[in-house]
């Protein structure tokens, strides 16, 4: 195996949605570095259930619902 081929391995800080920072292992950045989150899995719908209701710009979820309606979904 070669020499020097791998990235650097080292802790950093992220910062989450609620402002709790929490240290990970990561190859981003450099030791000691900030990362912020926009979405982390404490505000993400995929693991809070999904209680955000689906934007329907334009119409174009009826307009989905209405041209497949008859195929039994």
């Amino acid at each position: 195996m070669r020499a020097d081929i791998h990235p650097d391995y080292h802790v950093i800080n992220v910062k989450l949605v609620d402002g709790t920072i929490v240290q990970m292992k990561s190859t981003w950045g450099k030791e000691g570095d900030s990362m912020s989150l926009d979405i982390d899995p404490s505000v993400h719908p995929a693991w809070t259930g999904g209680t955000s209701r689906l934007m329907d710009t334009g119409g174009r979820v009826s307009k989905f619902k209405n041209k497949y309606s008859g195929l039994g979904f």
